[in-house]
């Protein structure tokens, strides 16, 4: 009988091949890995900040302005939405339709306090901008520094 050496890496890779293949099992079928991050998405975003406001832009393709939530509070800002789409096509007498579904909700947290009762929002091109003028207190701090 020969010995064997124990290699506790080589049964972590060998586990973790066995939940990727126990995860791909539950997708849906006919979806390769890009098409399945389609299914749900998580807005891109772009933050900008001045001495007087905070200027917010998310990319969110494919939604009218209707179908978005915005709500913002002096220290964060929450987005939600729902993606409704319908592709449609018809070749040799077949029509073939699909949809696709997803909801979102994201919140971002802002590096200042602002004034959610001034907010100005503008949604062009999938494109939604938020600004976000700072709160009085938060525009006017001033710290004093005290050395040794």
């Amino acid at each position: 009988m020969a010995l064997v050496r124990w290699e506790p890496f080589r049964e972590i890779d060998s586990l973790q091949k066995e939940m990727n293949r126990l995860f791909e099992s539950f997708s849906p079928s006919g979806l390769s890995n890009g098409d399945f991050n389609k299914l749900s998405f998580v807005p891109a975003a772009e933050m900008n900040e001045t001495e007087e406001a905070i200027d917010l832009k998310l990319e969110i393709p494919g939604l009218e302005a209707k179908d978005l939530d915005v709500e913002v509070q002096a220290d964060s800002v929450s987005i939600k939405g729902e993606r409704k789409s319908e592709e449609k096509t018809e070749e040799n007498g077949t029509t073939r339709t699909e949809f696709r579904y997803g909801k979102f909700h994201r919140v971002i947290p802002l590096p200042s306090r602002v004034q959610n009762n001034n907010v100005t929002a503008d949604y062009k091109d999938g494109i939604l901008h938020l600004n976000l003028p700072k709160a009085e207190e938060e525009r006017n701090k001033v710290v004093k520094v005290n050395i040794g």
